[in-house]
């Protein structure tokens, strides 16, 4: 199981793990709880330059149609294909095998996100 005091959170939901200059990005528990079973995910291609807070996916869920934001910029260097064949992975094993997508990121690319306790406050409040 992953060490979720590791990782960096945002305000919408996401999670990122950091391995050098490479991040893992997937959604919590918490948002995958709260849109229900996960039908359909849709990721960036590889080699796709994105943006810290632009759209970079979708997520279906049986009850809402979700958009995933960029936690970082960077460029996409992997999607997780498992996810888009079985998005219930997503649901499953949000913080192990529903990861969504690594992205290589310069420098300070996790300034001003949430540590965990940060993220446990801003769920529970």
């Amino acid at each position: 199981m992953t060490d979720l005091s590791a990782l960096h959170y945002t305000e919408e939901h996401e999670w990122i793990a950091a391995d050098g200059d490479t991040v893992t990005i997937g959604i919590t528990d918490y948002a995958a709880e709260k849109l229900g079973d996960v039908v359909f995910v849709e990721l960036p291609a590889v080699g796709t330059e994105i943006t810290a807070g632009s759209v970079v996916g979708e997520i279906e869920s049986t009850k809402s149609v979700g958009e995933l934001y960029a936690p970082v910029a960077g460029t996409v260097t992997a999607v997780n294909d498992a996810v888009v064949d079985d998005p219930s992975l997503v649901n499953a094993e949000p913080f192990d095998g529903g990861w969504l997508l690594k992205v290589s990121v310069a420098d300070g690319a996790l300034d001003g996100l949430l540590d965990r306790d940060a993220y446990v406050a801003l769920t529970e409040g």
